[in-house]
């Protein structure tokens, strides 16, 4: 991967652009599994899996990482977005269950390019009050980490996008606020990190989501193209002179782009600029 984060002065660095909150109480699970796109019911204490929340109309509002505790606590790494607002939006269809939300703002995640002490694969490591996980690939370990805010632990620019051009590589979109409620799960390919269920019951946006499977009618899916720095999530990816696709983000010159799944034959290009298609790398799937 020729983005792969090559030294650090310091190997661990702030990912402020991931936040952490936190349900809790007795119906915490129940409620994850009505509302979430994963078999949340499936995991054990001290496991995690990639997850979302969709729309009734099956877009993706966010994506994260749920942390079971234990079975009266849920945490969950918000990769991108309002970590405030996707708390509050929750917390009107919590009625009668006895589930609390609340934000985590005296946590703080970090990252490093390293293999994590003892979190391997869907099995975190839980510490207290924070968790690792392990986010790497075998070609490359990666740890993610939840504690106390450390003043020590600053945000490293190089660092930062090595972090994130390692998630696009693999499949991992990283949505800005103009791409949310715009992609189904399938659009983004979220199956390659089994983010979400089919076999479970009703969820919002679950129907959209199941005929889609069941009735093969994806027809677009997640590619990923280089070659333009300069583009900018929602631009149109064009072959020959028709736009048959958009930008979902982009970091340095590789980024992410919902494409027909048939394949073009033409060459793509991105306001003017061509860009190459590159394979999608595996691993990160949990």
């Amino acid at each position: 991967m020729t983005d792969k984060l090559q030294s650090a002065s310091n190997p661990q660095f702030a990912l402020s652009d991931i936040a952490v909150f936190t349900l809790s109480g007795r119906d915490c699970i129940a409620f994850a599994q009505a509302q979430f796109m994963s078999d949340v019911a499936a995991l054990g204490d001290g496991q995690w899996q990639w997850s979302g929340w969709l729309t009734p109309k099956g877009r993706v509002v966010a994506l994260f990482a749920v942390v079971r505790h234990s079975a009266e606590r849920l945490d969950l790494v918000v990769l991108d977005g309002d970590v405030d607002a996707l708390a509050a939006s929750l917390k009107r269809y919590v009625f009668r269950s006895k589930v609390a939300i609340e934000t985590r703002g005296e946590l703080q995640v970090s990252g490093g390019f390293f293999l994590p002490a003892q979190a391997r694969g869907a099995q975190a490591t839980l510490d207290g009050d924070g968790f690792e996980l392990d986010v790497g690939s075998p070609a490359q370990p990666r740890t993610l980490c939840v504690r106390a805010i450390d003043p020590v632990l600053t945000h490293d620019a190089d660092a930062h996008h090595a972090w994130r051009a390692f998630d696009l590589a693999h499949g991992l979109p990283r949505l800005p606020d103009d791409q949310h409620e715009q992609w189904t799960p399938q659009q983004l390919s979220l199956e390659r990190l089994r983010a979400f269920s089919v076999a479970k019951g009703c969820y919002p946006g679950q129907e959209i989501v199941a005929r889609t499977h069941f009735l093969g009618q994806a027809k677009r899916g997640l590619a990923a193209l280089r070659g333009a720095p300069q583009a900018a999530p929602g631009n149109e990816i064009v072959a020959g002179d028709q736009a048959i696709g958009r930008v979902v983000c982009t970091t340095g010159d590789l980024l992410l782009a919902v494409l027909p799944i048939d394949g073009v034959a033409d060459t793509l290009s991105v306001d003017g600029v061509q860009v190459t298609p590159t394979p999608l790398l595996d691993g990160l799937a949990r």
